[in-house]
């Protein structure tokens, strides 16, 4: 069963946590609450799917510190940055730097609501995406060295017979390893290799 995804809270406002994690509880959405950016960062690896709700002026550390970590550790969780009076600059720093949106205080509960979803909605497809690409490295590391020779020559378009001449084997050798490459990694053409090697971030050169 797929974990359900988590708003998480992070403000040293008590207030301000309190109140956003009741209207969000109330909308249905499972919530956590940080009273600071340390204190959340400390416990993001563990956290499934989700969004943050960032306050952007922390004391020690401010929520664009705390997203330039979070980027780096877990890209799949959106941020929505919390703003005050005055932060409006801050914020848009930290849209600069990759923030899904800005809200300020006082919240206007619908703005706030759709920003979440909106946030919720990145995160599940980005966590899909990496899942996806996690799945595709995991078939690529099965592939023998003989295979992935055989795939690199596949993906740049060389027919069996030019990659036979390109890695000194007969045209038959090329044809099991191909067939061994297409079961490793669970494709039916050469199409759908190149899709996958285009997903792991793999460069394909021109011929």
């Amino acid at each position: 069963m797929a974990q359900e995804p988590t708003v998480c809270v992070v403000d040293d406002d008590e207030a301000v946590r309190d109140s956003l994690q009741v209207l969000l509880e109330t909308m249905g959405y499972a919530v956590e609450v940080y009273d600071s950016g340390m204190a959340f960062l400390q416990n993001c690896a563990a956290l499934g799917t989700g969004c943050v709700l960032l306050d952007v002026r922390m004391p020690q550390m401010n929520g664009l510190e705390v997203q330039q970590r979070l980027r780096a550790e877990r890209p799949d969780l959106p941020v929505v940055i919390v703003t005050g009076h005055g932060d409006v600059a801050m914020a848009v720093q930290a849209m600069r730097a990759g923030a899904m949106d800005f809200i300020e205080k006082p919240f206007d509960e619908g703005a706030l609501l759709a920003s979440v979803q909106n946030a919720l909605t990145r995160g599940e497809q980005t966590h899909q995406t990496m899942d996806a690409k996690a799945a595709i490295q995991r078939s690529l590391d099965r592939l023998t060295p003989r295979e992935r020779e055989v795939f690199d020559q596949l993906i740049i378009g060389h027919a069996n017979k030019v990659v036979a001449r390109a890695l000194e084997c007969s045209p038959r050798t090329v044809e099991i390893h191909r067939a061994r490459v297409m079961e490793k990694m669970e494709a039916t053409s050469v199409a759908q290799l190149v899709r996958m090697a285009l997903s792991a971030g793999i460069e394909i050169a021109e011929d």
